[in-house]
């Protein structure tokens, strides 16, 4: 099987990117996917639910991976990854808040200023509450905001105003010349009338029937084959079997961890790493060296849970860099469980949204089921606890009257990002089009080519991403 572009993965960015791609009716787009598609009813039934997280212990579209939260002492906890055609964007709780203006000046990449991101973040959606030169009013993601909140997120906005915190009427309106400032304010959704509207439905499904577009899912790629410093296929496991996709260009779009696997797998990543795993190596680039995540502390409050409501409607974002969200319900009756656990509260999550600390994913055996290493490495950095600690401190003030918040725990905002970064220097996995380095043909379009995490959850801005980089790929 050959392709002109084969996109390994349809997670958030795969999707729009061989959307995108495969609009030219002359390009031959193959997307490969290890999890299920949507035709299955029961996977359908999974991903469409915008009112909860199909990530619990019955869930069949996510991958589920250890890692070590903080080393002093060792705290481990799973992480999920959408494992499913739409990939994270099908499972998450559909927070679509852009990544800030500053946050793409603090790349200096060439082509990713505000000015050459905002066209694709307006591309990408339609607002329906927020209109004007910010905001699209034709693209795919329908965006939504709650505009009656649940007790115990009314609770919380009514204590942010009464600390003296301003009501943000859009938390997607910041612009260089007008930057948010700290506030309250509603989280714009990716949820339409209960359904979560992700990528995969968004862009993938109505290009399905394109004659040049073909979708295998339920197949894994183990290994890039890669010839003369160029990559010319892909090894693949899927129901029938071993099959080579060999393709002009290939696109990894599987995730900031299964992106950076694969690249390490097939002999791209940091030499010493990959020899002592038993890996050949092809190009000696620092992935997986220094990812980062939005560390978070979670509080349990007492407010009345809030079923068949999305998991997040509303969050305060403070002068700290700090974003306090008060979560509707306990994670069990988000995640489908039986909801009679008394300890299930909902919860005050104090995130950490410009963190210092950097992770590590690490390949430890050339054999592709083996999962990598994952170590967060949340406590590297006193100042970055210091500032949990102190948002701790202030949650408890933001339960509102009448309700307490009890003590915190570490936990994560599952965004892993940074995997294979774009930057301008040699020492960098991509340039700042996406291009591994040292590797012909081959390109990395998701999560992992974030230089540094956005100031807000990453999931528009891998959105866009995708889009952003279908001009790249499609040269």
């Amino acid at each position: 099987m050959h392709a002109d572009v084969l996109v390994v993965g349809a997670g958030s960015a795969g999707c729009v990117l061989a959307e995108r791609l495969s609009a030219d009716p002359e390009c031959r787009v193959v997307v490969v996917e290890s999890g299920p598609g949507p035709s299955d009813p029961r996977v359908m039934a999974q991903i469409s639910d915008g009112l909860r997280l199909p990530i619990g212990d019955a869930s069949s579209v996510v991958r589920r991976y250890r890692t070590t939260l903080t080393d002093h002492p060792p705290r481990s906890t799973t992480i999920m990854r959408g494992a499913v055609v739409g990939g994270s964007g099908a499972v998450n709780g559909g927070y679509f808040c852009r990544g800030l203006p500053e946050d793409f000046d603090a790349w200096q990449l060439p082509g990713w200023s505000w000015d050459d991101v905002l066209p694709h973040f307006r591309a990408i959606e339609t607002d329906r509450d927020v209109d004007g030169p910010l905001h699209g009013t034709d693209g795919p993601m329908l965006i939504r905001r709650v505009h009656e909140f649940e007790v115990g997120a009314r609770a919380f906005v009514d204590a942010a105003r009464e600390l003296g915190y301003p009501w943000l009427e859009d938390l997607n309106g910041s612009s260089p010349g007008a930057p948010l400032e700290p506030g309250v304010g509603a989280v714009p959704l990716n949820i339409d009338r209960g359904t979560r509207v992700g990528p995969g439905g968004a862009f993938l499904g109505p290009a399905a029937g394109r004659q040049n577009l073909r979708v295998l899912d339920r197949t894994d790629v183990t290994r890039l084959r890669i010839e003369r410093g160029r990559v010319v296929g892909a090894e693949c496991r899927g129901p029938d079997g071993d099959v080579l996709v060999t393709a002009d260009r290939i696109a990894l779009c599987a995730g900031a961890i299964g992106s950076a696997h694969l690249l390490m797998l097939s002999g791209v990543g940091p030499a010493r790493t990959l020899t002592d795993a038993g890996v050949p190596v092809v190009a000696d680039l620092p992935v997986g060296t220094r990812c980062a995540d939005h560390p978070e502390l979670v509080l349990p409050v007492d407010w009345p849970a809030a079923p068949g409501r999305p998991p997040l409607e509303a969050v305060l974002v403070t002068e700290d860099g700090l974003e306090i969200r008060p979560y509707t319900t306990g994670f069990g009756a988000m995640t489908g469980g039986p909801g009679d656990d008394p300890e299930d509260r909902p919860h005050l999550g104090v995130t950490l949204m410009r963190p210092r600390a950097r992770g590590v994913i690490t390949i430890v055996s050339a054999d592709p089921a083996v999962p990598p290493l994952i170590e967060h490495r949340y406590d590297a950095e006193p100042a970055d606890v210091a500032l949990l600690e102190a948002g701790a401190e202030l949650a408890h003030d933001l339960a509102g009257t009448g309700y307490t918040a009890r003590q915190s725990f570490w936990s994560t905002s599952q965004h892993l990002c940074g995997s294979a970064p774009m930057g301008l220097d040699d020492d960098a996995v991509l340039d700042p089009q996406c291009r591994v380095r040292g590797v012909e043909g081959l390109w990395v379009v998701d999560g992992s080519v974030m230089p540094s995490i956005t100031g807000r959850g990453p999931h528009a801005t891998i959105v866009m991403i995708g889009h952003r980089a279908a001009e790249f790929v499609s040269r």
